[in-house]
């Protein structure tokens, strides 16, 4: 039978570890709220940073990317489910200075694209296409494949889009001799494909977005609300 010192000493030490808990809760509560918003902005910087890469101002004139609400078909929308790709935040392309434009004001659209087939996680990278449906560039904003392999896909991958007009791009790992091919990264076939077919998402949701004249280009709201 436990005495009362025992019994003391056991609510003691609960006492104790409960504080500890507490201030480390507050602590990390805290440090939570400070580093927020930080984070917040550098997410947004890096997310702005991306959209001028993939389509960057031809000529003096700053560009606006303005965030639209969308919605995709059944069709199109399993097409992507069933490749791993999920279509994120869809920006209009405007010249900077002006208000939101109508279709007829448009210079393209940037799309997020997520794989989630990568071989390390998924990979989130931002697309620009043209409203003639040329591909302007892509750009990869997270990535964790392997170093020295999937890791090269900004380098190998990314260049190969940019200034091409074709329905859909496919890898090839004997070299490409077609418009729509695109040269493998060698001994990383998964990043590969996740990669094309982020892109080819990105691509068809834009080309099925400037196709449909009900689309709304409201700002704000989640996308594929």
């Amino acid at each position: 039978m436990e005495s009362k010192g025992d019994i003391r000493t056991m609510l003691k030490e609960a006492g104790i570890l409960f504080a500890i808990t507490l201030i480390a809760g507050l602590l990390l509560g805290v440090v939570n709220e400070l580093t927020k918003e930080p984070i917040r902005i550098q997410q947004e910087k890096a997310v702005q940073e991306a959209c001028q890469a993939v389509f960057p101002a031809d000529g003096a004139e700053a560009l606006e990317f303005y965030p639209v609400e969308y919605r995709l078909e059944e069709t199109l929308a399993a097409e992507l489910e069933g490749s791993g790709v999920e279509v994120g935040t869809v920006y209009l392309v405007g010249e900077g200075g002006q208000q939101l434009p109508d279709s007829g004001g448009a210079l393209g659209y940037v799309v997020e694209a997520v794989s989630k087939e990568g071989y390390g996680g998924n990979i989130v990278l931002y697309v620009g296409i043209d409203m003639e449906g040329t591909v302007t560039g892509v750009s990869i904003l997270e990535l964790s494949e392997t170093a020295g392999l999937g890791m090269e896909a900004p380098e190998v991958l990314v260049p190969q889009f940019a200034g091409r007009n074709v329905e859909s791009f496919a890898y090839t790992k004997t070299g490409a001799k077609a418009d729509n091919e695109v040269d493998a990264i060698t001994s990383a076939t998964i990043t590969t494909s996740a990669v094309v077919d982020a892109v080819n998402g990105g691509l068809h949701a834009a080309r099925y977005i400037m196709a449909d004249p009900d689309q709304p280009f409201k700002t704000g709201g989640d996308a594929n609300e």
